[in-house]
């Protein structure tokens, strides 16, 4: 073990630990999770500490050989993650401040050890010309911009799959329904390009959520005043973090707006909830749609991916939709969370940054993975029950709503309460009472003319 002090005292570290003291405080501080800070948060947290020595290189407030060996220390790091020695929690006070000296600890010891002539200072050296407050939130950031093409791509095959659906049964009508009422027919069709018309929106609203992530607090340090820096930093370290990470990230005009507060965390997350939204809502209906077979409305026909109950024998349940539902109900609460966290923010900094992190970092992932299973293990293999849908067409006697403009409301609902009472067809009765032509009564209730008011 080795002996290290700081403000507070002194602390045993495991000698052959890459981390140091604040590191080991946090981890005994915060065990409300096993759950450690995201890695994509760690790997921008140490592009930024390289693109930091950089600029302070470049604005000459630290010498070349401390240049040299950090950076080479940040440059092994990427190429050789240490998860093991990053282990503050993912759940901490202190507004991320632990997680910034896991990172500052673990680049100086590394640093050292790859040049054991040279002493590097976490604070001194490491953290030089930062806060945990202007670091953090850009490596928040950063680390959801770099998750993001995962989810988007899923949710173009999601659009894409349901154009395909869409084309596969644009002439297949079907009974539409409103407040789960017979309503007027429609198409599996438009009912699938609705779908996609659904989360065409939610991928352009994810789009213009993230390039609110692109502008940054670098610079600002601890409230946004740019306090321990020079003003070559101040105007080169956005640069440098976009040589390092390729991005185009833009420092904000107002930094002490930027250290304080948390919006585009809450507009970022909001999109992620709104797309969850979306999610359930077709989920829903296609558990709807699928239900039965014999008593239910059986008009989809879901690939069948599991044994549904212990008790009833043959009885297969939508499970995949229902998967997706739940991850949909955890990420409506994750947006929750995020709200409720930057709501509580108070003055020229907001402490609860590590919550919001874990919630929009572990919503990408899961909605990525919900909808990669909703596309593979259950629209990749959707059929359509043809028959049943033509049949229920047939027998519903809303589809005499064609009828409104030529014989006029009130005698178009005496019919249908008729054909309701007797059980007969709407089209049979206006044949069989001479109210209408054979000819017209053809045409009238055609597909094409119940769907698109023509012929």
């Amino acid at each position: 073990m080795r002996i290290e002090k700081d403000c507070v005292g002194k602390l045993e570290v495991p000698d052959d630990a890459l981390y140091g003291i604040h590191s080991l405080r946090a981890a005994g501080n915060f065990p409300i999770t096993e759950e450690k800070v995201d890695p994509l948060l760690i790997e921008s947290y140490i592009q930024i500490k390289k693109a930091s020595i950089t600029a302070n290189y470049g604005a000459k407030a630290t010498d070349v050989t401390k240049y040299n060996t950090v950076v080479d220390a940040c440059d092994y790091l990427l190429e050789h993650p240490s998860p093991e020695s990053f282990i503050t929690p993912a759940i901490q006070g202190g507004a991320g401040t632990s997680t910034n000296m896991n990172v500052n600890e673990v680049i100086a010891n590394v640093a050292m050890k790859l040049h054991p002539d040279v002493f590097i200072h976490p604070n001194d050296d490491v953290n030089q010309a930062q806060s945990t407050n202007d670091t953090y939130p850009t490596a928040g950031k950063l680390a959801m911009i770099k998750r993001l093409p995962k989810l988007t791509g899923e949710i173009n095959r999601l659009i894409e799959i349901l154009d395909e659906l869409s084309k596969k049964f644009q002439f297949t009508i079907k009974l539409g329904r409103t407040q789960l009422q017979d309503a007027v027919p429609t198409t599996y069709g438009k009912t699938f390009h609705a779908y996609a018309s659904l989360f065409r929106r939610d991928l352009k609203r994810i789009n213009s959520a993230e390039n609110e992530l692109k502008t940054v607090s670098m610079g600002g340090t601890a409230i946004g005043t740019g306090t321990n820096t020079t003003k070559y930093y101040r105007d080169h370290i956005v640069e440098e973090i976009n040589k390092i990470t390729g991005f185009d990230l833009k420092q904000d005009e107002d930094l002490i707006d930027a250290v304080q507060n948390t919006d585009h965390f809450v507009a970022f997350s909001s999109s992620l909830k709104t797309l969850a939204v979306d999610l359930s809502k077709f989920s829903n209906d296609l558990r709807l749609l699928g239900s039965g077979p014999q008593s239910g409305l059986n008009e989809l026909i879901l690939p069948k991916r599991q044994a549904g109950s212990s008790i009833m024998p043959n009885k297969v349940n939508p499970v995949i939709p229902e998967v997706v539902n739940q991850v949909a109900f955890e990420v409506i609460g994750f947006d929750a969370t995020v709200t409720a966290a930057s709501e509580a923010g108070q003055l020229e900094l907001n402490a609860f940054e590590p919550i919001m992190f874990k919630s929009i970092l572990t919503a990408e992932v899961h909605l990525a993975r919900a909808i990669e299973t909703l596309v593979d293990h259950c629209l990749d293999g959707i059929d359509v029950n043809v028959k049943q849908c033509l049949d229920d067409v047939r027998k519903s006697a809303v589809t005499a709503t064609v009828l409104s403009p030529i014989l006029g409301y009130n005698k178009t609902t005496e019919l249908i309460k008729t054909a309701t009472k007797e059980n007969k067809t709407v089209p049979s009765l206006l044949i069989q009472n001479h109210i209408l032509s054979p000819e017209k009564v053809k045409q009238l209730f055609s597909p094409e003319y119940l769907v698109n008011g023509e012929s």
